[in-house]
Parts: C-alpha cells; sequence; structure tokens
C-alpha cells in the first residue's frame, strides 16, 4: 500500500491536477497545476516548496559512526566539520556505484545518511563488531526543499541562520526545532528544512505565508525534473542503474564513469571500492558521463523537411536514445528536453572515450513523424546552468 508523507494534507488540498506518482513507496505531486510551467519559472525566478520527505534518512551515531561511514563512501568522513554536509556516491567492492546520496555530521559521533534507495542492510552489514547504532529515520522525519533566489529571503524572515554551501545548522520555525541545509537537487540557491513528522504541517504553513511575497509555490517533480537536468544532476534508475540492480555487466557505472571523480579521495587508506577505483584511475574511464546540447538549425532542418514547425518536448524525457559519431554508435543519452530558461534542447548522456570530449560534434537520434532521424549536437561542459547565487 502506498504510503503519503507529513505534509499530504497540504499538498492534496493544493494538487488541482490530481497528478500524483510514486516515489520510495509514497505518492507525491507530479504537479500541481494542469501544466508544470509556472512551476518550473518559480523555481528560477522566485522561490519553489518541494515535499522531498520520501527521501529514505538513517541516523548514524556511536564511537564507531565516523569510522562505518569513511569506510562505506570514497568521500572523506574523518575530517567532516561539524554541520557540513557531504554529498557522494557509495560502492561495491568492484568500486561499482550502489546509490548516491548525503552525509551530515551532526556532532561529533552523530551523523545522517540520507538515500534515493534503501540502505539500511548495507549500513548494518558493514557495521558488524562496530560500537555504532544506526536507526532508520525515514518515516519519522519530514522534509522540505526550498529552492530559488527568494529562498533565503523567506528563511530570513523567519529568523533562520545564516548558512554557507552544503552547511546545515539547527534552527526553529515559528518555535519548531528544525534543521535547515544549504543544498537541494535544482542547482539553484536552496535550502533543505529537515523536522519530526508530528511536527511538519506548521513548519509547511510558516514557510508558505512567509514566501507568500515573495511568489512562493509549491512545486512537484515535472518541474524539479527540469531543473536537475539543466543542473547536470544524474537521477538513479534513469541516468545510472545501482550496482544491486544491473543484470549484465555493461550496465555497471563507477563514480568515474559518472563524472563523480571528484568524490573519491584515494588518499584514504581504506574504503569499499578502493583498489578496483585506484586502477581505474590509474588506466582512465571508459565512459564518461556528459552533457549535450542539439544545434537547433538541425532540429528545425529536420521537421521543415516534413513541412512541420520544430515540435519540443513539453516535459523532460527520461529514456535511451542513441548518440552516433558518423555511423557508429558512441552512446546514449539517459533523460533530457528543452530548457525555458536557456532556451536550448539538453541532454545527460553516456559517451565512449574517446568522443566525451568537449566540443565533440555527435549526433543524436531524434524521431520526427515516426520517422528516426539524427539531429546534430556537441559535448558540452556540465553543468548546463549554474548562477553565481548559488554558493553566494
Amino acid at each position: 500500500m502506498l504510503k503519503t508523507t507529513p505534509f499530504h494534507e497540504r499538498t492534496a488540498a493544493l494538487c488541482v491536477s490530481h497528478a500524483w506518482r510514486r516515489w520510495a513507496g509514497h505518492v507525491v505531486a507530479s504537479s500541481y497545476e494542469l501544466t508544470h510551467e509556472r512551476e518550473y519559472h518559480v523555481i528560477r525566478s522566485a522561490a519553489a516548496l518541494f515535499d522531498v520527505s520520501p527521501l529514505y534518512k538513517y541516523v548514524v551515531r556511536g564511537r564507531d559512526a565516523i569510522r562505518l561511514l569513511d569506510l562505506i563512501v570514497p568521500r572523506d568522513v574523518i575530517n567532516a566539520q561539524v554541520g557540513q554536509v557531504l554529498y557522494t556516491p557509495w560502492c561495491d567492492h568492484a568500486g561499482k556505484v550502489i546509490d548516491d546520496g548525503t552525509v551530515t555530521r551532526l556532532s561529533e559521533d552523530t551523523f545522517r545518511m540520507t538515500s534515493a534507495e534503501p540502505n539500511l542492510r548495507w549500513l548494518e552489514d558493514n557495521a558488524a563488531g562496530m560500537d555504532v547504532t544506526i536507526t532508520d529515520a525515514s518515516d519519522s522525519m519530514a522534509a522540505l526543499s526550498l529552492q530559488g533566489p527568494m529562498a533565503w529571503s523567506i528563511l530570513q524572515s523567519l529568523g533562520a541562520p545564516t548558512l554557507k554551501y552544503f552547511r546545515l545548522a539547527p534552527a526553529a520555525i515559528r518555535d519548531i526545532p528544525v534543521e535547515i541545509s544549504r543544498t537541494g537537487y535544482t542547482g539553484d540557491l536552496g535550502f533543505e528544512i529537515w523536522m519530526d513528522g508530528a511536527k511538519a504541517l506548521p513548519v509547511w504553513d510558516a514557510l508558505m505565508e512567509a514566501g507568500r511575497g515573495y511568489g512562493i509555490m509549491p512545486a512537484g517533480m515535472l518541474a524539479l525534473d527540469i531543473a536537475r537536468i539543466e543542473a547536470g544532476l544524474m537521477l538513479i534508475d534513469v541516468d545510472y542503474v545501482p550496482a544491486r540492480k544491473v543484470l549484465i555487466d555493461s550496465q555497471l557505472s563507477s563514480p568515474y564513469e559518472l563524472d563523480l571523480g571528484w568524490t573519491v579521495n584515494l588518499n584514504k587508506e581504506r574504503f569499499i571500492g578502493r583498489d578496483a577505483l585506484a586502477s581505474e584511475k590509474a588506466r582512465g574511464a571508459r565512459w564518461q558521463f556528459v552533457g549535450i546540447e542539439l544545434e537547433w538549425n538541425s532540429l528545425e532542418r529536420l521537421y521543415a523537411e516534413v513541412g512541420l514547425a520544430t515540435r519540443l518536448p513539453s516535459a523532460a524525457w527520461r529514456m535511451s536514445v542513441p548518440i552516433y559519431s558518423g555511423g557508429e554508435q558512441v552512446g546514449y543519452a539517459t533523460s533530457g528536453g528543452w530548457s525555458p530558461l536557456l532556451k536550448k534542447y539538453i541532454a545527460l548522456a553516456h559517451l565512449r572515450a574517446p568522443w566525451f570530449a568537449v566540443d565533440t560534434p555527435l549526433e543524436m537520434e531524434i524521431t520526427v513523424e515516426h520517422r528516426r532521424k539524427r539531429a546534430a549536437a556537441r559535448v558540452v561542459k556540465k553543468p548546463f546552468f549554474d548562477p553565481p547565487r548559488k554558493k553566494a
């Protein structure tokens, strides 16, 4: 049976589209209005409020908490400061990505780990013999994501503390204890608010009331999908197959292949997958996760040939689309669509070496009036959208 989040009483009343989808066993809004267009634009021009409670959340505490997490993830957890948030993948012993999420140091011996998929058993298996307690807080903790250029003004009006990028601090919203982190999944200025699920509704009400003068709107997953593609952020089960779910070896991906080499700290003496990743670093990754930009003139020409105006996807797509160099397929796109802000057709893609170099000319398959065509494209640097306000 599908679950509802602690905010469902509010989100259900606002969801006039009745467009719902599943996320980690919960129902969440795809869009609140009949289309997601305004919800997307409010992310980039004002402030959007997302219910992100379905994220899996684990609290890891105890003398060996830091040792456990430093073993599991390739990032340097040992030197993380209290209040620091680390984005990281984690791998199996072959160096292939199982999942990705965040590790936040809440105190000297307490951490919170978020993930897209269940990871309690993975944590417990690797904690054998350690002095550590692992609590699954997925259902008891609620979370909101406030994203957009007006996000800080709204929180400031509620007395929130100033935060650096990827930092967290305790706060209170209308006397309700919360934790606020300067994080998000839109590539914009944004914050995430973490709280006890039993006290979730008053926090939602306070944010909506404080944000009314700043143009706040609730936003759903369709708007978020466009924003995260513009930000060059990957999505599990869409842009990569987690190692637990692969059917054949060619579906596996390493952090280096997913353009996450910056998260791998080979100076650490020990972490799961280290030896395999050190070998891969030495020989070089054979694949790379990159940004693709389609050439408008080429796209327009394909439609003009059949007497049609250029048609653009109304929402971001999630599917495998072949990419070619000459007559050879050299990779595939996994998600993409039209960026309303950038006025560009963009995609995220996996490419084989040496075709993943920036500015490499390519072709991406496009279906025009039921026929497969190829539009000119090129490799571009991710993210597509990276405003200074995100980290300012």
